[in-house]
């Protein structure tokens, strides 16, 4: 059996899954002595994640495919490099989350964190909260008209030790305002929020945008993150700051018929994205390599 090769830097579920399929060889990094003396190996699918450095544009060069998680690289790495379409394909990050009754799910969060469950629960979480655009987000929530809802935000506790020291300024959430450290079932949290916001000038593509679709939350991002490109104009943010947010989301939690659609919608969307479709496109794409 001839075996396609594959090279990645970043492990990724959809990396993990292909591990297991006989039909692939993985090529590993190799040393710098192994660098020096040995002959370059190319894979025949190169994952590029990161900066387009010299190592990575010679590898795209030299692999026969090569996959990226946004068509915003896609169309850079084309530019740059001046290669065919065809040997950059896209394939979005996986979602692997068990389905969940999502009305189920904020019953046992409303009940475990003590929140009125007509509420709505305004979300965000990250690794990096600053990155992310917390700051940011908070002026969001201080600047909403509708009263009825509660902020989670959830990291480890280094982060929102740090963010703790941060909240003086916005005293008008201290009672809306629920910080999690190190929650266990993040996922959990996705399923019984209504809104997930992320007004980050980070341009790698978040996940979370598409578990929030995906666990049916309306999302808004902001357009300098790669991930704007699976949401609509109406969930995009023209910069953290965008003044206009505020009236949308006020718009959206005042409506309970638009709130409930978008969410819908935003979860049909997602299901193109599950680990298990991910994974036809993939195997599609090493059959006719």
């Amino acid at each position: 059996m001839n075996k396609t090769t594959i090279f990645y830097k970043s492990k990724t579920i959809l990396t993990e899954k292909l591990e297991k399929q006989p039909n692939i060889t993985f090529l590993k990094e190799k040393n710098f002595f192994l660098k020096i003396f040995s002959k370059k190996e190319y894979p025949d699918i190169y994952f590029h994640t990161g900066s387009l450095n010299e190592d990575a544009i010679d590898k795209i060069s030299n692999s026969k495919i090569t996959i990226v998680n946004s068509f915003s690289i896609k169309n850079e790495i084309i530019n740059k490099l001046k290669i065919e379409e065809k040997k950059v394909e896209v394939i979005y990050p996986s979602i692997n989350i068990d389905s969940k009754h999502s009305h189920e799910v904020k019953k046992r969060v409303c009940e475990e964190l003590q929140i009125d469950l007509d509420s709505k629960i305004i979300f965000f979480t990250a690794k990096n909260l600053k990155s992310s655009g917390v700051k940011e987000f908070l002026e969001i929530c201080v600047s909403l008209y509708y009263k009825d809802f509660k902020i989670i935000i959830a990291s480890t506790s280094q982060q929102i030790n740090s963010l703790k020291f941060q909240l003086q300024k916005y005293e008008g959430l201290k009672d809306k305002l629920i910080l999690l450290e190190n929650y266990k079932n993040i996922d959990n949290l996705f399923f019984a929020s209504d809104i997930f916001i992320l007004p980050t000038l980070s341009r790698t593509f978040n996940s979370n945008v598409l578990k929030a679709m995906f666990c049916e939350c309306v999302v808004f991002v902001t357009i300098q993150n790669d991930s704007k490109e699976v949401v609509d104009v109406f969930a995009s943010m023209s910069s953290p700051t965008d003044s206009s947010i505020s009236f949308k989301i006020d718009a959206v939690l005042m409506g309970d018929d638009d709130l409930n659609e978008i969410k819908k919608q935003n979860h049909l969307l997602a299901l193109e994205f599950i680990l298990e479709n991910n994974l036809k496109k993939i195997n599609h794409i090493i059959e006719n390599v």
